[in-house]
């Protein structure tokens, strides 16, 4: 058991909590697993006070366990995290442990205070409060324009095949930025004909998808500006830019120092190997847990440096003389950078050199 973990359970009272969009259900346990008190709250800053002020009527020394801080428990870990409380993130009940005691809100609860009191699953909880907490915010805006903006220029190159042959021969050789810039200067007058149809509809495709590309230029400026504030060390790594240290902040949260190792870092990632073994056999797994955005982000980091960084380059190399499949030279890769991006945010250091040592 972490630190961490022990600090959690040791309290003189547990608390675990059960979150939904309306309501919170927690459960009070003693420090030897015994039920002391159920209380519903509404998910309102009173609610919260009220939800504080019955657990510390059981003993001053509180613990939390919350489920979903990260969703429906976000604002209540926040409210308990300015108070000074211990707050530990916990996982929902597994599928078996709720086929064999049943499911309900009070008893999700109480399986939430019983993980912290066994040091099961319970780490602090992420905290997005400060700069991460834009970033966050903001990648969910740009997210949705990348989607919404490749959606309409795969829809006007569907118009284009489809358009009268005089408009298609003109628009046909075009490539995306010349084919918005053309359609958004269109004038189709009278729609009377199916050209005029076409060009119309190309038209206020071509100003939503300017619209779009103005509102990724606004995003992406204040995402470069927020990541070089909350880890400038981070930025500076090679194949990092603002959308990947976007999501490996988001990944991290404002608290970084949370996380015990590089190793624990990879694991949240999902790059830690998983062991497999079994009798005479002894081997690993690719982890395929974890945040998988940030997975991908690491994965990016990989591709770019394989094509212009030195170090990575002669890594390569001795790996497939060695015999090693190209995949699993990516994942070991991958568990490097990590634990490169894992310093980067916790202490600002220089990267480690794990990679020249391997």
């Amino acid at each position: 058991m972490t630190h961490v973990n022990m600090a959690l359970s040791h309290a003189g009272v547990v608390v675990g909590v059960d979150t939904h969009a309306d309501t919170h259900v927690a459960a009070a346990l003693d420090s030897l697993g015994r039920v002391v008190g159920r209380l519903e709250v509404p998910t309102t800053r009173s609610g919260y006070s009220r939800l504080l002020s019955w657990s510390r009527d059981f003993d001053s020394n509180v613990a939390f366990g919350v489920e979903g801080t990260g969703a429906y428990g976000a604002g209540l870990a926040r409210f308990l995290t300015a108070a000074g409380c211990r707050v530990a993130e916990i996982n929902r009940p597994d599928r078996r442990s709720r086929r064999a005691h049943g499911k309900s809100d009070p008893l999700d609860a109480e399986a939430a205070a019983r993980s912290v009191l066994a040091g099961r699953d319970a780490g602090l909880a992420k905290a997005d409060h400060d700069r991460v907490g834009m970033i966050r915010t903001l990648r969910v805006a740009r997210r949705s324009a990348v989607k919404m903006r490749t959606q309409t220029i795969n829809q006007m190159k569907a118009l284009v095949v489809t358009a009268p042959d005089e408009l298609r021969s003109h628009l046909r050789q075009l490539n995306s930025t010349g084919l918005v810039a053309v359609s958004a200067n269109a004038r189709p007058g009278l729609i009377g004909t199916p050209t005029a149809a076409a060009k119309m509809a190309l038209r206020s495709l071509a100003i939503r998808h300017q619209g779009f590309t103005a509102e990724l230029n606004a995003l992406d400026r204040e995402l470069d500006r927020l990541t070089v504030e909350a880890a400038p060390a981070l930025t500076t790594l090679k194949g990092v830019g603002s959308d990947v240290a976007g999501a490996l902040l988001v990944a991290a949260g404002d608290n970084p120092e949370r996380l015990r190792s590089d190793a624990a870092f990879a694991s949240l990632c999902g790059v830690s190997p998983v062991p497999a073994s079994s009798g005479k056999t002894n081997r690993h797994r690719l982890n395929r847990g974890g945040d998988r955005i940030a997975n991908n982000a690491l994965w990016r980091i990989v591709m770019v440096r394989l094509t212009c960084d030195e170090r990575t380059q002669s890594y390569v190399a001795r790996r497939t003389a060695q015999g090693m499949a190209k995949r699993d030279i990516i994942r070991c890769l991958k568990r490097y950078v990590a634990r490169e991006v894992f310093h980067a945010l916790v202490d600002a250091g220089t990267p480690l050199q794990g990679l020249a040592k391997a």
